[in-house]
């Protein structure tokens, strides 16, 4: 597959049904579990499909991650789009919270991935820091948030709280940081 030439729609409906099957996977925490040549079974389609989209069990878990990231960026330029700078910061960064709830199995499939040393993740990373430095922008030139604090300090937010993941109250902790974070963004009066 080259990234000139486009899929044909029944390849494409493919590669779209393992990457669909893998996400469900990641969110149960059985895609490790799961011997790869099984899998294709799983998603509807033959072994030599599978290798033909995805040669390696990374390579699917990266085209998963690749998805994630490009639906967590297309809301943040949705949200952009349609609320006022404030609004769509705060409800996007609310947002990467029930993302970080919902997608447990993912988190610790992207953590796995990160010890083989996967460029297709510091890829992603910079796109979704590229999407929240736009929010925040926006929001600073709304003049709902201060000009002295960047994206990558609420990066750094997120992902401490995806690392807290397992402490027992998270989701209550996780909101509550969210909620400090955008009290300590908000520009004074």
């Amino acid at each position: 597959m080259t990234a000139d030439k486009p899929l044909r729609a029944d390849a494409r409906r493919n590669r779209e049904a393992l990457i669909a099957r893998a996400r469900e996977l990641f969110d149960s925490g059985d895609f490790f579990d799961l011997r790869f040549d099984d899998f294709a079974a799983l998603a509807g389609v033959g072994v030599g499909t599978l290798y033909r989209h995805f040669p390696t069990r990374e390579a699917l878990a990266e085209a998963v991650y690749h998805h994630e990231v490009a639906t967590l960026c297309d809301r943040a330029r949705h949200l952009r789009a349609t609320l006022p700078a404030d609004e769509a910061l705060a409800t996007f960064l609310r947002g990467m919270v029930d993302h970080i709830d919902a997608h447990e199995g993912l988190a610790r499939t992207l953590a796995t991935l990160m010890a083989t040393g996967s460029g297709a993740l510091a890829e992603g990373s910079r796109a979704l820091e590229q999407a929240v430095t736009d929010l925040v922008a926006a929001a600073v030139a709304g003049g709902a948030v201060r000009d002295d604090v960047g994206a990558g300090a609420v990066m750094m937010a997120l992902h401490g709280i995806g690392a807290a993941h397992d402490r027992p109250d998270w989701r209550a902790e996780a909101d509550g940081v969210i909620t400090l974070v955008l009290d300590g963004l908000r520009r004074p009066r």
